[in-house]
């Protein structure tokens, strides 16, 4: 059996680590990685795969950044050369990024079995791109895999559900592999903030709020620059109490979490990240496709409005209850499992 995982950005990375060691173990399967390109720069690409031991992609596509039809278009194109060449028996696709779509288009228009992992996940707000990548990749799938019970509500309610298998969450399987590897540190108390999503970045007013509201903590605030965000530091002046550091690798973005005080993200696979790791977590958007996190109040949306973020630091949250919303940490043992089930029926 081939199957070929096809990736492009740090989430992926994480959740085809899971699948990968799953496959290590199994004789008779072949992985073949399609690495997009669409994080290109080493700091968001090459020290993942080094840290998460994930095998050398056998191809990348270097397609990196562009507008969303250019990329998406690049990718469909390279994908489906490779895919002819390879002739996998299914190809797993990940998440809601354009390598998701692009990936899941090209092996469909060849009648290749598709099996989107996080499948399900709805933040029913259209003007995101990854809405509609999630929404149009699961509607082509032969195979949803969902990492919560209200992801298969939502594909319940859409008709996908003989299509749809509940396996927990495989970003919790690698926060519980990586655990032994989180490092407690002795440094000042801090909070931990990242914002890379356009509706923050390229709108320099609601950008300018979220850094003013980090402005009135009395605590230090520890902001790792995502690529899109030091072309946005450069617009304005931050305030003293903002480090900006170097994007960091898994690990040490799992330590940050764990030490943190509280966390401030505009990021999905964060807010999962610190709710596993029992974290309160501010995220910096009107929703969230996570919405099991905003119970007991672990995750609060703010948006990008500065009372809202100030208010945010003096709230209380309750119990992190994670192994009913995300399964016990096996999801990518039963992926394979039920790839490979499905793959002696056809």
């Amino acid at each position: 059996m081939k199957i070929c995982n096809i990736i492009g950005a740090r989430p992926q990375f994480i959740k085809v680590a899971t699948i990968s060691r799953v496959i290590k173990n199994r004789s008779n399967i072949k992985e073949i990685i399609i690495h997009t390109g669409q994080h290109y720069d080493n700091n968001m690409s090459d020290i993942f795969f080094s840290e998460l031991d994930i095998p050398s992609p056998d191809y990348n596509l270097n397609i990196g950044s562009g507008l969303h039809g250019w990329q998406t278009g690049k990718m469909l194109e390279a994908i489906e050369k490779v895919l002819l060449n390879e002739k996998p028996d299914v190809v797993i696709v990940y998440g809601d990024t354009n390598s998701t779509i692009a990936g899941a288009l090209a092996a469909t228009k060849l009648h290749i079995p598709v099996a989107h992992v996080e499948a399900g996940l709805r933040s029913f707000n259209r003007s995101m791109p990854e809405e509609i990548n999630r929404i149009a990749t699961d509607k082509i799938s032969d195979l949803l895999f969902v990492p919560t019970q209200m992801a298969m509500d939502h594909l319940k309610n859409e008709g996908l559900a003989n299509y749809s298998f509940f396996c927990g969450d495989v970003m919790y399987d690698s926060v519980l592999h990586f655990s032994k590897k989180i490092n407690t540190f002795t440094e000042e108390p801090y909070y931990l903030a990242t914002i890379h999503r356009p509706a923050n970045t390229d709108v320099i007013g609601k950008f300018s709020s979220i850094i003013k509201a980090f402005s009135k903590f009395d605590k230090k605030v520890v902001l790792p620059a995502h690529p899109r965000l030091k072309k946005v530091l450069d617009q304005i002046k931050v305030p003293d109490n903002i480090k900006i550091i170097e994007p960091v690798g898994y690990t040490k973005m799992l330590s940050l979490i764990k030490n943190a005080d509280l966390v401030f993200t505009d990021s999905g696979g964060l807010q999962k990240e610190c709710y596993f790791l029992k974290k309160r977590c501010v995220t910096l958007r009107e929703e969230t496709e996570w919405v099991e996190t905003l119970e007991n109040n672990c995750n609060i949306l703010v948006g990008a409005d500065y009372d809202k973020i100030v208010a945010a630091e003096k709230l209380k949250c309750g119990e992190f209850d994670i192994k009913t919303k995300y399964g016990l940490g096996n999801a990518a043992e039963k992926i394979i499992e039920k790839i490979s089930e499905y793959l002696i029926q056809c």
